[in-house]
């Protein structure tokens, strides 16, 4: 099974280490799933990491052991060729790395914009709860 979890979704799983998007993470890093990335998610995961409400609710290296793990164990995607799908031009590079990664799903948390579209191509767009519930975690 091939996965992309959002960046709204790893760094719920730095918040709340007992909530799905932390079961999720640590089934990725148990071998359950294959981790779909880029390096436009990488970028933004870095920037968001650093925001200041961010920041006082996680230690920096809690966010950069999360960063090394994604860097060295995901599959990461480059040189996508982003489409306009989202209502939001800001989360295109995830249904970009949905086709090139051949996604099965996108985890996210961004119920305005991106989990409303529901699927993509091949892709089924579900929140982390759904996800840990089918993998029952």
């Amino acid at each position: 099974m091939r996965v992309i979890l959002d960046t709204n979704v790893l760094v719920a799983a730095l918040i709340a280490p007992n909530g799905p998007p932390h079961r999720l993470f640590e089934a990725f890093l148990g071998d359950r799933f294959t981790l779909i990335t880029g390096d436009m998610q990488i970028e933004e995961f870095s920037r968001v990491t650093r925001y200041p409400a961010i920041r006082s609710r996680i230690h920096p290296a809690q966010a950069g052991r999360m960063l090394n793990a994604i860097r060295s164990l995901a599959v990461n995607i480059e040189g996508l060729r982003t489409p306009s799908v989202s209502p939001d031009p800001h989360d295109d590079y995830l249904f970009a790395m949905a086709d090139a990664g051949e996604a099965d799903y996108l985890v996210t948390g961004d119920k305005s914009d991106v989990l409303n579209l529901v699927r993509h191509g091949r892709t089924q767009i579900v929140t982390a709860r759904q996800l840990a519930a089918l993998l029952k975690l």
